[in-house]
């Protein structure tokens, strides 16, 4: 049985901010699963009354990060209701590739651990006043991309999943009808961590598993093209990195589409 615990920080790190008209909030939280305390982020409009969609936001493998909050934020200004999650536990992040390479190995390794902890962070946002428990979805980015795509792959109830330039090896291949979530896949062309072996391996899975699922590929763009920190990244540490402002814009606006499909009532 996952533990979750309900306890929210009264301190507000972005403690509103108005877009449009809305009045977005937010604020850290904290939950847990098997004893680990995790540093989340909650995001949501406080002028939008009642229920409304849940997404959870899957940082990349540097850990729950500004990044992924403001992803939330952007979310909130949507009308979602968006929790960035924390994967590593405590809120750890890597300041170098060799120890973010190591976080996001550990838990792929051991994908029950990151199973149980993604569901830990899903729960936990059901569990929110704003948000209708029926209608969940999840969106992941590099590291984050490949974790939301396997908890897929492994039937959790979520309505859908998108990855942006995210991993696309299986842990555990889907089996025929286990994919409940739609999915949507949002990938640079020229992302050299990303085989085209792999994309075709992907896409096969996905047809043999009778997913709904979506592949698009923006030309020109590479890994963590939309980071604008992607070319800070790889100038630091020789990476192959870069942000790719027409790539982030059409990818962001794909997404847009399709949580609005997913989430009609």
């Amino acid at each position: 049985m996952y533990r979750i615990a309900v306890v929210i920080s009264l301190i507000l790190l972005a403690a509103s901010q108005s877009y449009a008209g809305a009045k977005v909030i937010g604020q850290a939280v904290d939950y847990s699963d098997n004893g680990v305390v995790m540093k989340g982020y909650l995001a949501y409009d406080e002028n939008i009354k009642g229920k409304r969609p849940g997404v959870l936001v899957v940082h990349e493998w540097w850990g729950h990060n500004e990044y992924a909050r403001k992803r939330a934020r952007m979310l909130a200004e949507l009308g979602y209701t968006a929790l960035a999650v924390d994967m590593y536990g405590d809120g750890k992040q890597a300041m170098h590739p060799d120890d973010a390479g190591k976080f996001s190995s550990e838990l792929m390794k051991n994908f029950d651990v990151a199973k149980s902890r993604f569901t830990a962070a899903m729960n936990f946002l059901k569990q929110q006043p704003t948000v209708d428990p029926e209608r969940i979805a999840a969106i992941g980015y590099c590291f984050g991309g490949g974790t939301v795509l396997n908890v897929a792959r492994q039937g959790l109830e979520l309505k859908g999943v998108a990855s942006f330039h995210g991993g696309l090896t299986a842990v555990k291949p889907a089996e025929p009808g286990a994919v409940k979530a739609k999915v949507l896949v949002l990938h640079g062309a020229e992302d050299k961590f990303v085989t085209p072996e792999q994309i075709d391996a992907f896409k096969k899975e996905m047809k043999a598993a009778g997913a709904d699922s979506k592949f698009i590929s923006y030309p020109g763009a590479v890994h963590s093209f939309t980071n604008p920190d992607a070319d800070m990244y790889a100038k630091k540490f020789n990476l192959l990195l870069g942000y790719n402002a027409n790539a982030d814009k059409k990818s962001w606006s794909e997404l847009k589409k399709f949580l609005k499909a997913i989430f009609r009532k």
